[in-house]
Formats: C-alpha cells, sequence, structure tokens
C-alpha cells in the first residue's frame, strides 16, 4: 500500500528502489514522472512512473523498482 508522498519534498533527495538500488538524486518531476539523475561525470537519467513511488522518509524516495527494471527507465 502506498503512503501519501508530499512531491514538493522529494527535489533533491535521494531515490532508492529495491534491494537499496541506486536511482540517483530526484531532480525534477512532472504528472507522470520523476526525474532523477545519477554519477557524477557519466550521469544516468532516470524518467520513472510517480505511480512507481511507495514512501518518501525525509531523506530518501523509495520505488518499487528492481535494478533490471529501472534499465527500461533510464534516458540519456
Amino acid at each position: 500500500m502506498n503512503e501519501i508522498i508530499d512531491w514538493d519534498k522529494i527535489i533533491k533527495k535521494e531515490a532508492r528502489g529495491l534491494d537499496d538500488y541506486d536511482l540517483g538524486e530526484v531532480q525534477d518531476l512532472n504528472e507522470e514522472f520523476v526525474v532523477t539523475k545519477r554519477g557524477v561525470v557519466d550521469k544516468d537519467k532516470f524518467y520513472l512512473p510517480r505511480s512507481k513511488a511507495v514512501k518518501f522518509d525525509g531523506d530518501k524516495v523509495w520505488f518499487s523498482v528492481t535494478k533490471d527494471e529501472a534499465k527500461a527507465y533510464k534516458h540519456d
């Protein structure tokens, strides 16, 4: 069951997937997606569906996404 997430507070917070998989830092969001960036030099950008967000603990926003599923949300 998903908890209610205060979307205004997740910008610049860490994003994590299942098994504590690093999805980077939240950069932006819109009605459908949460946009994250990971890395210093070679940045990976993820467009994660908001529906996959399961909780926000004040420091990290957690997504029900595995490492393999995350590849499908990765964009250049």
